[in-house]
């Protein structure tokens, strides 16, 4: 099993500097080559792959032009090729759409270091070829701070995979996969019996055991960096149409708009704005989804949601997108894998908030504006419950279908 952790770098503005270089050359290799298999398609030949490009670039690397690639790490371009060429082959199976070129001011600034060459230590890590000089006071300018200590394993015995550095418009940050060994299905006298999770708009999760985990974001304290974050907005925005000069012919408006220093500040200010709320959403999530792990449950049942249709409605997209009902099956998927639980989907099509939890009927008029479930045999129950409750014996449902 390998586990991924993300760690943010403290780097000096000499490094901040170099970091930005490497993630240019990242992006004009991947657009290079994502060129490259454009103009060969056209001409009507076979795809090129990828070691035949990182042939043509090496060669190219000892021209006058070009010359300037031999201060960077040269795997920062051979994975650049290669990403390109992964999603150049992902487009013509029918996975995903045409690859798109990285744009200086659009795409997220990153690159690759070569697992092999990176070392991590408790509080520092060494990049590749941050500084070209061999010299001992050079070469410090490779070892790059961590903000946490210790957070990533480090020793002989251990193999890192895939390191990538990232700049998510504030600070740089550096994903590495761990291999760990596989923990094997814990015992049945340390696990209790299965549950159920209802997720929805009103409540983030129901439990089958009774438990409610509340919507964060109608909270009073998110609710005020929400509104905040839209005045910082409408604030932006307004300098930005103070500073717009009218372009070409009359009756165009058309217009260029002026980027100054008081709205560079508060785009800063706007994305550490955005940065708190988003860190709030995320951490609710980790310590609910690490709770219910905790408790070590037999096994564990989720719906299998269609977020996509469900965002369609006008009325609910916004506060299903807030909730992100994704990112919490993503965390309970992994997190079960680590302490070795089952995670059992259920059918989409499986009707949980219809089906009485007592007798099993099924109640076909139950409207989205019925809050109460009530059944002919006398239940009444919250609905959301209800649901939790069909989804933990979704298992024994199944059975009995087969």
């Amino acid at each position: 099993m390998i586990k991924t952790y993300k760690v943010m770098f403290s780097p000096n503005n000499k490094q901040k500097s170099k970091l930005f270089q490497c993630a240019g050359v990242m992006r004009w290799a991947y657009n290079w080559a994502l060129e490259r298999q454009k103009e060969n398609y056209k001409n009507g030949d076979k795809f090129i792959s990828d070691s035949d490009l990182r042939k043509e670039l090496t060669q190219l690397k000892q021209t006058d032009e070009y010359s300037w690639l031999n201060q960077y790490s040269n795997n920062i371009t051979k994975q650049a090729i290669k990403d390109a060429c992964d999603s150049y082959k992902r487009f013509f199976k029918g996975h995903s759409n045409f690859p798109k070129f990285k744009s200086r001011r659009k795409s997220k600034p990153s690159f690759y270091n070569d697992n092999i060459k990176v070392k991590i230590t408790e509080t520092h890590v060494k990049l590749e070829k941050l500084s070209p000089s061999k010299k001992k006071n050079r070469q410090k300018l490779n070892w790059v701070k961590l903000v946490e200590k210790g957070r990533i394993p480090t020793g002989k015995n251990i193999s890192y995979s895939n390191p990538r550095i990232t700049f998510d418009g504030l600070n740089w940050w550096l994903s590495v996969g761990v291999k760990e060994a596989e923990k094997e299905k814990a015992e049945d006298n340390k696990i209790t019996e299965g549950i159920g999770i209802d997720l929805g708009v009103k409540d983030l999760a129901v439990v089958s055991d009774n438990k409610k985990y509340d919507n964060i974001n109608k909270s009073i304290k998110m609710k005020k960096l929400i509104n905040n974050h839209k005045r910082l907005q409408r604030k932006i925005s307004k300098k930005y149409d103070k500073n717009k000069t009218l372009i070409g012919k009359a009756g165009e408006n058309r217009y260029k708009y002026h980027k100054t220093k008081n709205i560079i500040k508060s785009e800063i200010k706007l994305k550490k704005m955005y940065k708190k709320i988003k860190g709030l959403r995320d951490n609710y999530i980790h310590q609910i989804t690490t709770s219910l792990v905790r408790t070590k449950p037999k096994y564990i049942v989720i719906e299998d949601l269609n977020v996509s249709g469900m965002m369609k409605n006008k009325k609910l997209s916004k506060a299903i997108q807030e909730q992100t009902l994704r990112e919490f099956r993503r965390q309970l998927e992994y997190k079960c894998l680590w302490k070795g639980i089952e995670l059992i989907v259920a059918d989409r099509f499986y009707p949980s908030s219809k089906i009485c939890s007592d007798c099993g009927s099924i109640k076909t008029d139950l409207k989205l504006s019925d809050r109460r479930y009530k059944c002919s045999c006398g239940l009444d129950i919250d609905r959301d419950l209800n649901a939790s409750i069909n989804l933990k014996n979704y298992p024994l449902f199944n059975k009995s279908i087969a």
